[in-house]
């Protein structure tokens, strides 16, 4: 795990092969969801490494163990719409009692801006952590304008979560929200003329849903 400025890079083995693997344009939609619920999964494991302890007295088979449990910090989880839904299964199974959250925002093919479409967040949202996930952090713009959501909503501690970022969005989000951690899998060179992330691994939507 590499880390500075709030960027968390996940260097383990495991998630740098699933993203070699989502990166090579001849892995089909199926196997490309699967990859995505699994990379979310571990990343998941070092974004909740945070979550505050308590002791508590167990009993089992043979004797009273004094033990750990997760005290008071409640969790939610946002997907940006649509890519950021193929992240959510993988995070949950990790942290089944956290609830759901749902943006949908997209970057409006003339002027380039993040527009929103929808929202339905849980109506505890401002009690809770909230870990967004996208998988991709191309521009920033989409998640600039998610995290402004969030915050209008009561949410104190926000981190993001996404598979492949680059220096233009880091770099938006960071402008806007410094303190925010973004947890990712690599940081690639950067966008091309069409703001797609260079090599990233194309339009990660239409290759978890099959619609391209």
């Amino acid at each position: 795990m590499n880390s500075m400025n709030n960027v968390i890079i996940l260097e383990h083995p495991l998630v740098q092969h699933k993203i070699s693997l989502m990166r090579d344009i001849n892995t089909g939609a199926k196997e490309f969801r699967e990859l995505v619920s699994e990379t979310a999964m571990l990343m998941c494991y070092e974004a909740t490494r945070d979550l505050p302890l308590k002791t508590v007295e167990v009993q089992t088979p043979v004797a009273i163990a004094r033990t750990k449990v997760i005290s008071g910090r409640k969790l939610a989880f946002v997907p940006v719409l649509r890519a950021g839904l193929g992240m959510v299964e993988g995070a949950v199974k990790l942290v089944p009692a956290a609830k759901i959250g749902h943006i949908g925002i997209f970057r409006d093919p003339e002027t380039k801006n993040a527009v929103d479409y929808y929202c339905k967040l849980p109506f505890d949202i401002a009690e809770r952590d909230v870990i967004v996930t996208d998988v991709m952090l191309a521009t920033g713009g989409t998640m600039v304008r998610t995290i402004d959501i969030l915050r209008k909503s009561g949410v104190k501690n926000i981190k993001v979560m996404c598979i492949i970022a680059c220096p233009e969005g880091i770099e938006a989000v960071h402008k806007s929200y410094p303190e925010v951690e973004i947890y990712c899998g690599a940081v690639d060179e950067g966008l091309d003329e069409k703001l797609y992330i260079v090599p990233g691994m194309g339009d990660a939507g239409d290759r978890i849903f099959g619609t391209k």
